[in-house]
């Protein structure tokens, strides 16, 4: 159970030399049981009280490496339960779970569609992170080979699925120093599995059947010198799927317990592929540190990919793009001017439609703090002085030989200003949303 700050007290040197950047050691134990700093920012902690409080200072959900090298795969360390609280830093990796069995051809076109799983959004690249490999015959040699050969061709890190210690141990020797992620160690095969991922230094995945027994295995593993752990609940029902990833949560982060302080992972498998795309973004939020998927189809990747973009992304922090003149086509001195924010999805939804349209054109990208337009009107960013500042910083009148400007049609309310700080300068109230673009520059537009 958590410690109390007057428990972390007792540890302490209480000599308030204030070097933690606290007044008091007691101030610092309070800091302490909260989870607002670290126990290393105390220099006369004795090594014994440095034990004692080992497990205060450690962080509630540990954080676990899967892979290595730029593929590597963080999970675990969240430290709230709701986004708002403050934010959620290591994504849900989703995993395509593939069968060794499959023929050779059937296996080069599946790792094929995983390759193609790679997408860009809103500036920023977006794919899936593992590919679960699972051993369905018992072969030894086969499982190894098709472990060796995704890991190869598609640079991805590894879930390697078996319940057989010596299928697994096959598989280690030819990608364990690659640290894929052991699934799984259960209540007959526990002591083999550990013994596997402390001598290739790989995480353990854990399953059993319901969260008590899931405990006292993670304890038992512990024991056994085995730290990194995925905890799998075993339930394959959404409802008690999520009821257990939430409660292993809670438990956590709320009640600092240790057994269950590790992230998780989910299987959202499911005959109907609509049905498994819906399974697995509910597991995506809430609380799957992994989801591993059957299907390949970017129509159902691409939906889950995006939702855990948005989840993961600092609600504090706005994805923002470069302020800046962006160019789109063939630009000439001919091509209309538009102005928007630099809020990124409200860029790259700007762009898309310009691309659409085939009209090449200018996009002069104001600094609203990453706010798209509306709120940057109302929050007074984006404003006629704004628009003219970038207008001039950009060197937008080098660019063109004519001198109108397209305003969004939202804040149609500025022209009047903007004219007044542009002077020369025609504004043209452009559509109000980014989709109407393509019509407006086809058939309004004109020198």
């Amino acid at each position: 159970m958590a410690l109390t700050g007057l428990d972390i007290y007792k540890q302490l040197p209480k000599t308030n030399c204030g070097e933690c950047g606290s007044p008091t050691c007691l101030a610092f134990a309070m800091q302490l049981a909260a989870k607002k700093t670290s126990l290393d920012k105390c220099p006369h902690v004795s090594e014994e009280g440095r034990a004692a409080l080992e497990g205060a200072s450690a962080p509630p959900i540990k954080l676990v490496t899967i892979g290595a090298g730029e593929k590597k795969v963080e999970i675990g360390n969240e430290t709230v339960l709701f986004r708002h609280e403050e934010t959620f830093y290591h994504e849900t990796a989703i995993a395509i779970a593939v069968a060794d069995n499959l023929s050779d051809d059937a296996l080069e076109a599946k790792i094929e569609e995983i390759k193609k799983l790679h997408f860009e959004r809103v500036g920023l690249s977006i794919s899936i992170n593992l590919v679960a490999i699972r051993d369905t015959e018992g072969n030894q040699e086969r499982f190894a080979k098709v472990a060796e050969r995704i890991e190869k061709e598609t640079g991805l890190s590894l879930i390697l699925i078996s319940q057989n210690p010596e299928v697994m141990k096959a598989a280690l020797q030819v990608c364990g120093e690659r640290r894929p992620l052991i699934y799984a160690a259960g209540r007959d095969n526990y002591e083999s599995m550990a013994r596997l991922a402390k001598e290739y230094s790989c995480p353990l995945a854990v399953k059993a059947e319901g969260l008590e027994e899931l405990a006292e295995l993670t304890q038992k593993i512990a024991s056994l010198g085995v730290a990194d752990l995925v905890l799998d609940s075993g339930a394959r029902d959404l409802l008690k799927m999520i009821s257990d990833l939430t409660q292993i949560r809670r438990l956590a982060l709320r009640k600092s317990y240790r057994p269950l302080g590790y992230p998780t992972l989910a299987f959202a498998s499911d005959k109907n592929p609509y049905q498994e795309a819906a399974k697995a973004s509910v597991c995506v939020a809430k609380y799957a540190g992994i989801v591993v998927l059957e299907g390949t189809e970017p129509w159902q990747v691409l939906p889950l990919l995006t939702l855990r973009q948005n989840i993961y992304t600092d609600p504090q922090k706005p994805i923002q793009v470069e302020p800046k003149t962006y160019e789109v086509g063939n630009v000439t001195d001919q091509s209309p001017v538009l102005v928007t924010t630099n809020f990124s999805l409200t860029y790259f939804t700007v762009e898309g439609d310009i691309e659409a349209s085939k009209v090449s054109s200018f996009i002069v990208v104001v600094d609203t703090e990453g706010t798209s337009v509306l709120t940057a009107w109302a929050a007074e960013k984006f404003t006629a002085e704004s628009i003219a500042a970038a207008m001039k910083s950009q060197g937008v009148e080098d660019k063109v030989s004519h001198r109108k400007l397209i305003l969004p049609g939202f804040v149609a309310v500025l022209s009047g200003k903007l004219e007044e700080a542009l002077p020369g300068w025609e504004i043209l109230v452009g559509p109000r949303e980014s989709s109407g673009l393509p019509a407006y520059l086809k058939n309004t537009w004109k020198t």
